[in-house]
């Protein structure tokens, strides 16, 4: 076993854990070479795959817990015996202002346009256009941002209190109004 890859990989398991939501991205950047942008948020653990600095992550962006970006086509390993060495990669883009949902998977050669939401458990495999929000197997286009924008509002809930228990109980009175 090789000791210095065990040790970078222990020192980036440290920074994650050490690192707040705004500051875990220059963590995978360092230690990936994925590139961010400026205010990007990571919510949990994201798995950049294989060839993470082939993704590039716009401004004020958010990506929550599960989030898989996969940047090559694993199945033409089916044609390495006809095609030795065959692989085939793409570059996934993120734009600015996008919301990434829970369990979420980028396939490669994906570029997602600005002000983006995409649902939790979708699967992008085609580019997403700016202003909308995709969800589903495969994510598609249910809304403009726009529209959800609208819906957001009728049904917010406006708190800015930060107290745990204090946030708790505003919300628990909001919702049983």
């Amino acid at each position: 076993m090789k000791l210095f890859p065990l040790i970078k990989r222990t020192l980036f398991e440290i920074s994650l854990l050490t690192s707040d939501e705004y500051g875990s991205h220059k963590i995978y950047s360092k230690f990936s070479g994925v590139s961010f942008g400026r205010n990007v948020r990571i919510v949990g653990r994201i798995d950049f795959g294989s060839e993470p600095y082939l993704i590039t992550i716009g401004n004020n962006v958010t990506i929550t817990s599960g989030v898989r970006f996969i940047t090559h086509d694993g199945g033409v390993g089916i044609f390495r015996k006809e095609f030795p060495g065959i692989n085939v990669f793409g570059k996934i883009t993120i734009g600015n202002s996008v919301f990434i949902g829970n369990n979420s998977i980028i396939l490669p050669d994906i570029t997602v346009g600005n002000n983006v939401v995409i649902g939790a458990a979708s699967v992008v495999t085609k580019n997403i256009p700016d202003n909308v929000v995709v969800v589903g197997i495969p994510a598609k286009i249910i809304r403009t941002i726009d529209e959800y924008k609208i819906n957001s509002i009728k049904k917010a809930i406006f708190i800015t209190e930060r107290n745990p228990e204090k946030r708790k109980k505003l919300i628990l009175e909001a919702l049983n109004k």
